[in-house]
């Protein structure tokens, strides 16, 4: 049994020395960010890293046909085993955390337990999930939606990044879809993430359980217009997607203000992307997400009417097109409060999206964050201090033995 008083120094060293693997992989020399899309280089890298812990615990590594990795401590035939774990990648120019700090943990707490004389008595498995950031094939949580069946497996297969590499070319193979076998085994799946905010730092506590994700979703808007010459076309002439465009952004701050809600355009593609043309094609991604499922599809409705208003008065045409939606996900409140009980830790719902979400309705699931001192996510800013990381190893590890070792 876990004696819950690991000494602060040697977990501190394991966890730098772990960290310090695989903290060059995939860095940006400028920005100081990574650039870890799914299935490139320094992803690959890191999923040998994830088979080299494996092997040095003596824990078989299987795929599911998806991208997925899962590293066995126990049979895998048992079922009702306690899965953990999360995702190498990362968004462009992101921080270090996300992600990388649920595997890390995952190993950590394993060798805790181990320390310990623990043994599981349902099979204890750590994850990594491909493309949970949706940066490079348009879709977030791609891996684990691909394995509980939430997407069309041609539609997957045929996504395709900026360079127009499909996600089947870069897997190697066309998506397995759907792996109801795989998912039986599972019993319960708890994600350690940092904490995407500062209510951890306003709270002064270092660990949190998660108690819900909102409803977020993806939205593409595509706005044609007429292309054309800067110094000659005279403004009155202009059918100028750009302005139908700038609207849009404008529109989704000013509905997301007035419902308390979050909207976020933070990606476009402009054609021809000169400086003297007048662009004949502007499109845009949409990131929303509000407290209520109501709330998020007001907002939406509204930006799409004034967004095809201004299209109207521009001579311009938009669609906006649903890349990916989900709904509201409330943790298993069972899990939830037990899990609060057991750490003696706050409780605090998120605004992102995990893993843990798209497994939650197929999986009784639960979350815990690591206090991030800054509140940044998704940039370089993002960070977590050591000793908030060994906490959440601690954690993470009374957590397993409480799961997956009574």
């Amino acid at each position: 049994m876990l004696t819950h008083t690991v000494e602060e120094g040697p977990l501190l060293n394991r966890f730098r020395r772990l960290w310090d693997e695989i903290a060059p992989i995939g860095r940006d020399g400028r920005s100081g960010g990574y650039l870890r899309y799914a299935l490139t280089e320094p992803e690959l890298r890191l999923r040998e890293w994830f088979r080299t812990q494996a092997d040095e615990r003596g824990m078989p590594v299987t795929e599911d046909g998806n991208g997925n990795l899962f590293a066995w401590w126990g049979d895998p035939d048992a079922g009702d085993a306690v899965l953990t774990g999360s995702h190498f990648d990362s968004v462009p120019h992101g921080g270090a955390y996300d992600g990388p700090l649920g595997i890390v943990s995952a190993w950590l707490a394993v060798d805790e337990l181990r320390a310990a004389g623990v043994t599981p008595s349902r099979p204890l498995v750590v994850a990594a999930f491909v493309e949970e950031e949706g940066a490079r094939f348009g879709v977030p949580c791609l891996g684990s939606r691909l394995l509980t069946g939430q997407i069309d497996v041609e539609r997957a297969g045929a996504l395709r990044d900026a360079a127009g590499v499909s996600f089947a070319e870069a897997l190697g193979a066309r998506p397995a879809g759907g792996v109801p076998a795989l998912l039986g085994r599972f019993g319960a799946f708890v994600e350690l993430h940092v904490e995407q905010g500062r209510a951890l730092v306003e709270q002064d506590a270092p660990v949190a359980v998660a108690t819900a994700i909102w409803p977020h979703g993806r939205w593409r808007f595509d706005v044609t217009g007429e292309g054309n010459h800067a110094g000659t076309t005279r403004m009155a002439d202009r059918r100028d997607p750009m302005l139908t465009y700038a609207f849009t952004v404008l529109a989704a701050n000013k509905e997301a203000r007035l419902r308390d809600a979050h909207a976020t355009v933070g990606r476009v593609a402009v054609e021809p992307n000169a400086t003297n043309a007048i662009p004949s094609r502007v499109t845009g991604w949409l990131d929303a997400r509000a407290a209520e499922p109501e709330t998020l599809t007001g907002l939406v409705e509204a930006v799409r009417t004034k967004a095809v208003e201004r299209a109207r008065r521009d001579g311009t045409e938009i669609t906006l097109t649903e890349e990916s939606a989900t709904p509201l996900v409330a943790f298993d409140n069972g899990l939830t409060d037990r899990l609060a009980r057991l750490l003696d830790a706050p409780v605090l719902p998120t605004g992102a999206g995990h893993d843990a979400g798209v497994l939650a309705a197929h999986v009784p699931t639960a979350m815990l964050f690591v206090r991030n001192p800054t509140g940044v996510s998704h940039s370089p800013a993002e960070s977590a201090d050591d000793v908030d990381c060994a906490a959440g190893v601690i954690a993470l590890a009374r957590v397993l033995e409480e799961l997956a070792c009574r």
